[in-house]
């Protein structure tokens, strides 16, 4: 039976939620803030909570330090591209695995699943070599292809199962009894109802794609082919030393489509994951 929390026990509950939230919103607070801030007060201490005085030349000097922009819609492009390429792929294998039966699935799932215990950095000289002799060094292709076929798609391909694995049998009896084949099935039935399961897949693999930085450090060389992670560790001032002012404003745009993604998909993620059963 539930019982319904008195306002005092609520009182304290959240006030205990907004001071354990401190140490995860103040390091982004600081960031939002200190890109509108003089570099003489970004350092200041104690650290002020609002810029004294708002200095927008530093996201300015954004896009004049190097193609920003250019950078900005390689990154964004990439990320859709391997968002929609992965719910394709782990949607249709997550289907095969869940209602296919072959002579050795489940081995062929669990050699699937290895590629999560295989770290990127152990594949990483032998992709690249691949690539080269392909002729996609300094292209985008690694970026698209690798998350692709790798491991986001492998664990993405694993919610993709434990959700159609729930799904009734009774939904594709009736669907073969109005004369749908397998691909009908999966089109038609399937895929509507596992909209929970791909919200998630398409949420970790936006964000995947967005910050990833091994990659792109080790395949791309030309300044306009950089995505953002790489492209922030290049605002430089004379010296060689961090561009402060820059780098936090650079990083600030970088933020704003991760903060508006998850904001807008939180429901179907954390739905996505009730509904495979991957519940922390």
């Amino acid at each position: 039976m539930n019982r319904e929390l008195s306002p005092r026990v609520k009182v304290w509950l959240y006030g205990l939620l907004c001071l354990l939230a401190v140490p995860f919103v103040f390091p982004t607070w600081w960031m939002v803030t200190s890109s509108v801030k003089p570099v003489s007060e970004i350092f200041s201490f104690p650290p002020s909570l609002l810029p004294a005085s708002f200095d927008l030349k530093s996201y300015g000097d954004v896009f004049e330090a190097q193609p920003f922009a250019r950078q900005y819609l390689n990154s964004m492009y990439i990320a859709v591209v391997c968002t929609v390429g992965t719910l394709a792929v782990s949607s249709l294998a997550g289907y095969a695995f869940a209602r296919i039966r072959f002579r050795g699935q489940n081995a062929m799932f669990v050699l699937v699943l290895t590629g999560l215990l295989i770290p990127s950095e152990v594949t990483i000289v032998p992709l690249f070599q691949l690539f080269h002799r392909w002729g996609m060094i300094d292209t985008h292709w690694p970026l698209i292809l690798v998350p692709i076929f790798g491991a986001p798609s492998v664990l993405a391909t694993f919610i993709m199962r434990q959700f159609f694995i729930a799904l009734p049998h009774e939904l594709e009896d009736a669907g073969r009894v109005d004369g749908l084949g397998r691909l009908a099935i999966f089109w038609r039935i399937a895929l509507p109802l596992s909209r929970p399961a791909l919200g998630a897949v398409a949420i970790f693999t936006f964000l995947h794609s967005w910050n990833l930085y091994l990659e792109p450090i080790v395949f791309l060389s030309t300044p306009e082919n950089f995505t953002l992670p790489q492209a922030l560790t290049q605002f430089v001032d004379a010296y060689g030393g961090p561009s402060w002012g820059t780098q936090l404003s650079a990083a600030t745009l970088t933020a704003l489509p991760v903060l508006v993604v998850f904001v807008l998909a939180q429901r179907q993620f954390v739905e996505g994951l009730a509904h495979t059963g991957l519940k922390g």
